[in-house]
């Protein structure tokens, strides 16, 4: 799905995996734990699939349940 080259420094996007990520959604953000990125290898700029980005809008509007939430949520 990765090893492309970075849209910013023409570094190369590489999988990683990562235990905790935070995506800015709106005003706020929402975290995600144990998921493969895109990292580029020159730059450090992240990359996320569809697949990551459909899971956070789904979390968002309530279409997906949320295993934990913070104090400071979106509702």
């Amino acid at each position: 799905m990765y090893d492309y080259k970075c849209e910013y420094c023409e570094g190369t996007v590489r999988a990683r995996r990562v235990q905790r990520e935070a995506l800015k959604y709106k005003k706020g953000f929402v975290i995600l734990e144990d998921l493969e990125v895109g990292v580029c290898d020159a730059c450090g700029d992240r990359y996320y699939s569809a697949q990551i980005l459909h899971t956070v809008h789904d979390i968002v509007t309530g279409a997906k349940p949320v295993e934990r939430r913070s104090s400071d949520s979106f509702r």
